[in-house]
């Protein structure tokens, strides 16, 4: 599983039957303060992940195995939007934006 940030959307009028309704974000992945840290991913989202949300991902056969992915063609899902994440009992991100170290 990766922590990422919604960056935008994809659109795509003709796919695989498999994928119709499907909503596709754009995600960059992000280190556990909220920054950006490398590539970005193409991902259905289960959940409903808005712009700019910190969500968490799965990527390869993990990404097949939501209630919604199941027998898809997916390579990433979101599975989760991220409320905080915590390390060695200190914030690192809040999705209330009170953390500075992110962009919450």
């Amino acid at each position: 599983m990766n922590l990422g940030r919604v960056v935008g959307t994809v659109v795509a009028t003709r796919k695989e039957e498999r994928l119709r309704g499907f909503k596709l974000q754009v995600v960059e992945v992000v280190d556990l303060d909220g920054e950006p840290t490398g590539p970005f991913a193409i991902a259905v989202d289960a959940v409903g992940a808005g712009p700019g949300e910190i969500v968490l991902t799965a990527s390869g056969s993990s990404a097949r195995m939501t209630r919604l992915t199941d027998g898809c063609p997916v390579d990433t899902v979101i599975m989760a939007i991220v409320d905080s994440v915590e390390t060695d009992g200190r914030v690192r991100y809040d999705k209330s934006g009170a953390v500075a170290g992110g962009r919450g």
